[in-house]
C-alpha cells in the first residue's frame, strides 16, 4: 500500500513545514499544489521533500480534486496546510499501510486549536473527516468552501487526531467567517437556492443554541462562547448575502 499525501496551499509558510514533517514517515510521495503563493511556502515545501505544482486557485473542491489527480499512487491522504498528524494517528496509519484492511476510505477525528486552546466541544470535536482515500472510489464534493470527501464504497475509522491549527485570533475567525459566507452564498445562488424569513432570522439563533448549549460549547469557556456567536453570525451573513444576490443580482 503506497500512500501519496496531497496538500493545497496559498501563503502557508507559517504552517506547511509542520504539516509535511508529520507525514514524512508515512508518505511515499508528497504533492503540494500551490495557488501562486507570494511568501516562502513553495521553498519550504520543496525543502521538506514535496513535489510542488503551481495552479491558480480553482475553488476549494476543484483545487483539492486537482491535487488528488496529480498523485501517482491509488491511496491519497488529503490534508490542509494548517493540519498535521498526531503521533497516535501516524502510528495507526502506518499499521494500515503495512496491513491494509478491506476499505475504500478511512475517517479520522480532527481537533482544532483556537487562539492557542484546543476546542473539545460545541460540535468542533471529534469533527470526524474522511481523509485517506482510494482515489478511484472517492472525490471531494459538497458546497464551496465547505468541502467534504464523498465515498463510493466502504469507509472505516482510524483512531488518533488530525491536529488543526486554524484560528490564531478572533479577528481572523471573523474575517474567515465573512469570506466563507460570501463564497457559500454565491454557490447557493448558482444552485438557485433561496433563503426565507426562518433561515434569515431564526436559524442563526438555533445555531447558537445548538453549539453553545446542546453541543456543550460552554465547557470550552470564553472561546466556546465566541465560537458559537461567530458561527451564528456566519449563518446570518450567508443568508442575508444570498437574499441580496436575488435582490440585486450576482
Amino acid at each position: 500500500m503506497k500512500i501519496s499525501v496531497a496538500v493545497i496551499t496559498f501563503n502557508e509558510e507559517r504552517n506547511i513545514e509542520r504539516c509535511l514533517k508529520s507525514v514524512a514517515l508515512l508518505a511515499d510521495e508528497i504533492i503540494v499544489v500551490d495557488s501562486l503563493s507570494t511568501d516562502n511556502t513553495v521553498q519550504i515545501a520543496q525543502t521538506n521533500g514535496a513535489t510542488t505544482i503551481s495552479q491558480k486557485f480553482l475553488g476549494h473542491i476543484e483545487q483539492k480534486n486537482f491535487a488528488i489527480d496529480q498523485c501517482s499512487n491509488d491511496w491519497v491522504l488529503s490534508l490542509d496546510a494548517d493540519e498535521c498528524l498526531s503521533a497516535s494517528l501516524l502510528e495507526n496509519l502506518q499499521k494500515i499501510k503495512a496491513n491494509p484492511p478491506v476499505a475504500d476510505a478511512f475517517r479520522m477525528a480532527r481537533m482544532t486549536s483556537y487562539c492557542g486552546q484546543w476546542i473539545k466541544h460545541g460540535g468542533w470535536y471529534p469533527d470526524k473527516k474522511v481523509r485517506l482515500i482510494n482515489k478511484h472510489k472517492a472525490r471531494w464534493g459538497g458546497i464551496n468552501p465547505h468541502d467534504k470527501i464523498m465515498v463510493d464504497g466502504l469507509t472505516k475509522e482510524v483512531k488518533g487526531d488530525i491536529m488543526h491549527y486554524s484560528y490564531h485570533s478572533v479577528e481572523g475567525h471573523l474575517e474567515q467567517a465573512q469570506k466563507f459566507s460570501t463564497i457559500t452564498a454565491n454557490h447557493l445562488y448558482e444552485l438557485n437556492k433561496k433563503t426565507n424569513l426562518f433561515r434569515l432570522y431564526f436559524k442563526p439563533f438555533i445555531r447558537f443554541l445548538r453549539d453553545y448549549f446542546f453541543k456543550l460549547g460552554f465547557l470550552d469557556g470564553q472561546y466556546g462562547y465566541t465560537i458559537a456567536r461567530i458561527s451564528a453570525k456566519a449563518v446570518y451573513w450567508r443568508e442575508i448575502k444570498l437574499k441580496q444576490l436575488y435582490e440585486h443580482g450576482a
